[in-house]
């Protein structure tokens, strides 16, 4: 078994830095150092000698930042002048750089991200009196620049030129809004959702080499002049929320859960992922599937969520959309998990929550979550016989020559809509859209001498949580309209399920024996109520699933001569629906 792959998607902020373009006709200032209004020296160098940025130089100073301004590189620079970034402001700055220091990545610093990258970009932006552009912070939020103001925010002086740079002083300080991933960050109710979004596990910085600047070769190692990093988070990949909620670009509506609904839900979902212990990484696998249990189908895109049609319907970022496509994942395409239907009625999925408005949409703060583990993981689990990847094992003897041969033979049958060459009273075939994808599988006996028998493998169940498990049967008028009497007889059936213990050992456990099908019309079997697996193989790559379900015929010779029954089985599919309490649904 393989733990499942946690595939890579990229925070982009960097980069969409790195690939700016020029907003103005002085795109060669990015490259020329004698630019009309050159000033002396570097931006460093000027930010220091102006007694009234002397804030500002402290807070750039005590976070290493004025390296980077005196280096080579190309930086535009807003500083905030001492009239709106008092000295007691400065010092708290520092102070609150220096609280997080070492403990959170460099780029996620409060002081660094929200204060310094949110009034400086890269390369040189001079305004005139035909600016009209949006320009990216070093941050990789979007800020509005204009020939006398950025986002509104007056300039002091601008296009003041340096060797490495332009700076403009300001009046008020760049207002930082936050978007949906770093507002997690800010709300105390919100610190559970918070640690899991930003553990080091999923959330990392990763060097770029083929963005960055080689400066040569050092003890056979290149060395860069300027080296660039992203934030990686793997939990925006496709795999989990489909959804980059760092994303300046995109706009979303996520619904989260205060730390007192996230506990009650971790202290009722972890049970549900339990693996057994020859599982690689069970605790990391069931920390993680634990919490995105909670949290995928909760990220809404406003692309394919307009506000008027999310009244009636709201389809999360993990809503697959393609009908055929859900046949595929889920087994029916009538199944609709991750899409809410009415979402702000009483007790709709978004209902009752706090929206706060964040720079890449809105989050809703919920302190009384009401999204069913029924409508995202907990999930109807239909395993389609026809599918013959779903076929684990059928029963097989030594022939003459000492090989295995089955002795059952497997046999596709179509559910066709109309019968052609049956009297005008049969043509209409009744099974049409009864049986799963119009298809079942005939398993027919090749030895007379045995009762044959065939195992189908499940995947992706859960652990502790209760399956009521159907074998649904079909007869052979589903598919001959002329089906004789012997095709219409009925079988006996013994039904054993396979799964793991915590150990890995395999358990094998009876859920029916000489169960009798019935031949005349599609039949669910109830084999088992309120079954509970106790390890799950959800989100496990298994070349060899731990759980198997096998079918087996009980017909004696005698009941097979007497045309009682016949040892054929006619299999729609396996169906494990999650367990309704009745005493629960009547209250």
């Amino acid at each position: 078994m393989k733990r499942n792959h946690i595939y890579k998607t990229v925070l982009g902020l960097a980069i969409a830095a790195l690939t700016l373009t020029a907003c103005t006709d002085e795109w060669d200032d990015h490259y020329n150092s004698l630019a009309v209004g050159q000033q002396e020296g570097n931006l460093w160098e000027a930010i220091q000698r102006d007694p009234n940025l002397s804030n500002f130089a402290s807070v750039v100073k005590a976070c290493g930042y004025d390296k980077s301004l005196a280096s080579s590189q190309v930086f535009t620079v807003f500083a905030p002048t001492n009239d709106c970034l008092s000295a007691e402001e400065a010092n708290q700055l520092i102070a609150a750089y220096n609280e997080e220091k070492g403990k959170v990545n460099d780029d996620d610093n409060t002081t660094v991200k929200e204060f310094l990258q949110n009034h400086m970009t890269l390369y040189n932006h001079s305004v005139s009196s035909l600016s009209n552009d949006t320009i990216v912070l070093m941050n990789g939020k979007y800020a509005y620049i204009t020939p006398d103001a950025i986002d509104g925010n007056k300039f002091l002086s601008s296009n003041l030129h340096y060797e490495n740079g332009v700076l403009y002083t300001l009046g008020n300080q760049v207002k930082f809004f936050s978007n949906l991933f770093e507002y997690m960050r800010k709300d105390n109710e919100l610190d559970s959702v918070r640690s899991f979004f930003y553990n080091n596990m999923y959330y990392r910085k990763e060097f770029l080499a083929e963005q960055s600047v080689p400066g040569g070769i050092v003890d056979g190692k290149t060395v860069y002049l300027d080296s660039v990093f992203i934030q990686q988070n793997d939990l925006f990949d496709g795999e989990f929320l489909d959804a980059r909620i760092n994303s300046e670009d995109s706009t979303y509506l996520m619904i989260v859960p205060t730390n007192q609904e996230w506990k009650k839900m971790v202290d009722e979902y972890t049970d549900y992922f339990i693996y057994d212990n020859n599982v690689p990484d069970r605790d990391s696998l069931a920390y993680t599937n634990t919490r995105m249990a909670i949290m995928k189908g909760t990220v809404f895109s406003r692309t394919f969520n307009k506000e008027v049609a999310m009244q009636d319907s709201a389809m999360s970022t993990n809503c697959i959309m393609n009908y055929n496509y859900r046949r595929s994942m889920w087994g029916a395409d009538s199944l609709h998990y991750y899409e809410y239907y009415k979402p702000y009625a009483a007790d709709g999925a978004l209902s009752g929550a706090t929206p706060i408005e964040c720079s890449n949409g809105t989050m809703l703060k919920s302190n009384n979550w009401k999204i069913d583990k029924e409508q995202t993981f907990h999930q109807i689990r239909i395993i389609e016989a026809e599918n013959m990847r779903n076929v684990r094992e059928v029963s097989t003897v030594k022939n003459s020559a000492g090989d295995d041969e089955p002795t059952v033979a497997a046999i596709i049958r179509p559910v066709p809509n109309i019968f052609e060459t049956a009297p005008d009273s049969l043509q209409n075939n009744p099974y049409y859209n009864v049986i799963s994808n119009n298809r079942f599988v005939e398993f027919e006996p090749q030895r007379t001498t045995v009762n044959p028998w065939v195992s189908f493998n499940i995947t992706n169940v859960l652990s502790n949580i209760g399956y009521d498990i159907y074998l649904i049967t079909a007869p052979a008028t589903a598919y001959d309209w002329s089906a004789t009497a012997i095709q219409k007889l009925p079988t006996l059936i013994r039904c054993t399920v396979s799964h793991h213990d915590i150990e890995g050992k395999t358990v094998e456990d009876e859920l029916c024996d000489r169960v009798e099908t019935n031949p005349e019309g599609v039949n669910a079997l109830l084999l088992a109520e309120n079954f509970k697996f106790p390890v799950a193989s959800f989100g496990l790559e298994e070349d060899e699933p731990q759980v198997t379900l096998k079918v087996e015929t009980r017909v004696t010779s005698s009941q097979l001569r007497s045309n009682k029954y016949t040892r054929t089985m006619r299999v729609d599919c396996i169906l494990l629906k999650p367990h309704e309490d009745k005493s629960m649904s009547n209250n």
